[in-house]
């Protein structure tokens, strides 16, 4: 092998090895491997400047500097904490949830459910000697109202709210994850302890953080075996936190069957039937000026769509005589009629489809757990 071959042959491994480290969060590595990719490169370039693959390890060397660029600030500066670092007390919800469960429309099954898991040991720990659940999974089709649910428990128990994305733990903590994860957990006990209050920690779109995928890093694993590590802690019976963790997916069937066990209340959040799409209907068309408008056959025809699907049908229906107001240049709209319904729903389909009904129907018989 030729000099220059050899020591394209270690700026490779220089560079494979900083992606890596790279991937892995581990930032000062990254870096340290980079430079030196970057050194091999530019001794290529001073010795073989007629090289046809000069120009080649002149942009190489250019992506891997605006890279490093990037990585610095991910370091923490003066022993501080990093750039990235989210401090958790940003996560908390300073406002208390205003909405209730008496503003959640239907879903009763789940409410009773939540009731059961949160509501009542909170109010009466003397009374489950054999402890409760910790972990709760809301999973279903998105547009259901899984989200409100949860900050609706938060009312129910005067608790405080912390609300966490997960996609955001995984890309933008980057190299904190694993320990932002634990400070998270921490946080939430210390206040449940300090201020004697429940606290709930709601994580949507939980499959990001704890779903199996076919490419991950070690740093993803790291994060999700953290992670479990502080739902069994939850469960310490020397330690009578009131520390609730909700998740919420769209995607349960991307969650490993060791996590679902942390959840021992998995709730199906499903779409609304014929009486919670009629009481949805009342609750949205209250607030405009109708005409002539039969709910009960709005709420047949509305079989199918979510409970977001169907505030957007009324909303079309509404913008419908705005949009005829202004172009007709009145003073004021005239009041909604069936006709602007039905003229929405010949354009505004279902956002779920049958077959990914059938999919969530198929997950939770495995593994329903009300």
């Amino acid at each position: 092998m030729s000099a220059q071959l050899m020591l394209e042959e270690m700026a490779r491994k220089y560079a494979i090895n900083a992606v890596k480290a790279d991937k892995e969060g581990n930032a000062e590595e990254a870096i340290n491997n980079y430079k030196k990719a970057i050194e091999v490169l530019s001794q290529l370039i001073a010795l073989y400047p007629d090289s046809p693959s000069i120009k080649v390890y002149h942009q190489m060397i250019n992506e891997y500097k605006k890279r490093i660029e990037v990585l610095k600030e991910a370091l923490p500066a003066d022993g501080g904490e990093s750039k990235n670092q989210v401090e958790i007390d940003d996560l908390i919800v300073k406002e208390k949830p205003k909405v209730s469960f008496n503003d959640v429309i239907g879903l009763d099954d789940v409410k009773e459910a939540l009731k059961e898991a949160i509501v009542y040991p909170t109010k009466r720990p003397d009374l489950f000697p054999l402890g409760w659940p910790r972990g709760i999974l809301l999973y279903g089709p998105p547009g259901n109202g899984k989200t409100m649910i949860a900050a609706a428990v938060a009312n129910e128990i005067d608790s405080y709210f912390i609300q966490v994305d997960a996609a955001s733990i995984m890309s933008k903590w980057l190299g904190e994850a694993e320990k932002n994860v634990a400070k998270l957990f921490n946080k939430a006990r210390d206040i449940s302890k300090k201020e004697e209050k429940p606290v709930i920690i709601f994580i949507d779109e939980i499959d990001a953080l704890l779903g199996v995928y076919n490419s991950e890093n070690g740093g993803e694993v790291r994060v999700r075996n953290q992670f479990l590590k502080e739902m069994d802690g939850l469960q310490d019976k020397s330690e009578n936190f009131k520390v609730y963790v909700i998740g919420a997916t769209n995607k349960p069937w991307r969650l490993d069957e060791p996590f679902l066990r942390r959840f021992q209340k998995r709730i199906y959040v499903r779409m609304p039937d014929y009486k919670q799409r009629l009481a949805l209907l009342q609750y949205y068309t209250s607030k405009i000026k109708m005409e002539n408008v039969d709910l009960n056959k709005l709420a047949e025809l509305t079989e199918g769509y979510t409970a977001s699907d169907i505030k957007d049908v009324v909303q079309g229906a509404h913008i419908r005589v705005i949009k005829e107001m202004f172009e007709n240049n009145l003073n004021e709209p005239r009041p909604v009629t069936m006709e602007d319904f039905l003229e929405v729903l010949k354009i505004r389909k279902p956002s779920v489809t049958q077959e990914m009904i059938k999919a969530y129907d198929a997950w939770h018989e495995k593994f329903k757990a009300l």
